[in-house]
């Protein structure tokens, strides 16, 4: 596992850790601040979501508003909500994904989302 067979540096591992630990501060703070969009309905309902998956904005085309048929505007925010959270999903793992393989390939380790 270590070169040559000898024991590790553990000044070196610290060092390592403690960069792992910045760099992933950095990509969660990064999350943070990027916003991805999600839509249903073709367009008449838009969800728009942290990459940590807190929703910003909902906006909703007036065609969308039928006071008669509520059930489908609301069907349509909570479709549109899902897709902008499922596009959050895929820019944490595009993040935090290679981060995970340097902590030993994200297998389930404590304290972290993936």
């Amino acid at each position: 596992m270590f070169p040559g067979g000898g024991q590790p540096n553990m000044q070196e591992l610290l060092q390592q850790a403690q960069k792992m630990q910045q760099d992933l501060q950095r990509a969660q703070e990064e999350l943070a601040n990027t916003e991805v969009d999600g839509q249903a309905g073709g367009g008449l309902v838009k969800a728009t979501v942290t990459g940590a998956g807190e929703l910003r904005a909902l906006k909703i085309d007036p065609k969308a508003v039928d006071p008669e048929d509520t059930e489908t505007l609301a069907d349509l925010v909570v479709a549109a909500v899902q897709a902008a959270n499922e596009n959050a999903q895929t820019l944490q793992q595009q993040k935090l994904g290679p981060l995970a393989q340097g902590l030993g390939g994200g297998t389930g380790i404590p304290g972290l989302p993936f």
